[in-house]
């Protein structure tokens, strides 16, 4: 008899184990449908494809970004320099190529790092409130004030060569503040809703409550603020770059726009220049698509916008013509 009411009890944790699993599979996955629209998509597409080029560099990359030829220089695209030479004679392309893992390097640990910290403070200010969450409210008000350029001027002044990782951590001090906000007002929201409050009254642990019953509805505000905060560190870090803050030999897009801007580039050697900022412009529009999906999967009013949108395309109505908008008006 024992036996068998041991068999019965470890059958009913193991079938209670897995029907939490499932709700937090569940939950998950549900949090993750924002990336299935087509900004969405076609932003994290673009990702991809820097992301490849960043990892594959060495085999992309016809010469070393630093190899010169003094015998074509500031030469025009050509077969054998895809993107022309600089005023030394390296290859544009060849730096380019480079300088994308060193800007998807910086964009994504700043990312990472400002985003585990905002999530860490502003989750626990909102849920714990008190004079323990007005004490990190006011932490992350001081952090939100500190300007990052004459912080990371005093740093690169202390070091003969700081790497580009000691950029990405100082770029991440000082970006966790704004997300942290956001994450405190959205979870001071979320922690009376019925399914807080009943996990509270079951005695569920504290750690159980955040990180399966409110993590997963905060997953879109936290996706944003990853988005927008990895945008944020590589706007920073090439405008850091070409202003001659970071050192040059740092490597990325904005040391490309450096050294043209030093050498007398504009506007005449154009190859020098342009491909670098488009690359930037590209990479700032693809993280832009994914914030406006998201924006489209949390807000409801442009969600059921873009599903009427996407209907009425497969119907082959203009969603933007002011009949189709009639009709679908007089329909609902």
């Amino acid at each position: 008899m024992n036996k068998t009411a041991t068999h019965k009890s470890t059958d009913a944790l193991a079938s209670r184990r897995n029907r939490q699993l499932k709700h937090i599979m569940g939950r998950l996955v549900h949090s993750f449908a924002m990336f299935r629209n087509p900004k969405s998509i076609t932003g994290l597409c673009i990702m991809l494809f820097f992301a490849l080029i960043a990892i594959f560099a060495p085999i992309i990359a016809p010469y070393d970004p630093l190899q010169k030829d003094y015998t074509a220089l500031l030469q025009p695209p050509s077969g054998k320099h895809w993107l022309g030479t600089t005023h030394m004679g390296e290859d544009v392309f060849s730096q380019i190529v480079w300088g994308t893992r060193g800007v998807l390097v910086v964009g994504l640990t700043v990312g990472v790092l400002a985003t585990c910290v905002s999530v860490l403070i502003g989750v626990t200010a909102g849920y714990v409130g008190g004079w323990k969450g007005d004490s990190l409210s006011a932490l992350s008000n001081v952090f939100l004030v500190i300007p990052q350029l004459p912080l990371l001027i005093i740093v690169a002044s202390q070091f003969d060569n700081p790497s580009i990782l000691l950029i990405a951590a100082v770029l991440a001090v000082t970006g966790w503040a704004w997300g942290a906000r956001v994450l405190r007002a959205q979870t001071l929201s979320l922690k009376n809703r019925d399914f807080v409050q009943a996990s509270k009254a079951n005695g569920e642990p504290i750690w159980r409550i955040i990180c399966v019953e409110m993590l997963p509805n905060l997953m879109s505000i936290i996706a944003s603020s990853f988005v927008g905060t990895v945008n944020a560190a590589i706007l920073n870090l090439t405008t850091l770059a070409f202003v001659g803050v970071i050192p040059i030999t740092n490597l990325n897009w904005g040391t490309v726009l450096y050294w043209a801007q030093q050498n007398g580039a504009f506007p005449n050697y154009w190859w020098w220049y342009i491909p670098a900022g488009l690359c930037i412009a590209v990479l700032g529009m693809a993280l832009s698509l994914i914030n406006f999906g998201i924006d489209e999967y949390v807000n409801p009013r442009l969600r059921s916008a873009g599903e009427l949108a996407r209907a009425m395309r497969k119907k082959g109505f203009n969603p933007r013509s002011s009949v189709a908008k009639v009709g679908s008006l007089s329909k609902a």
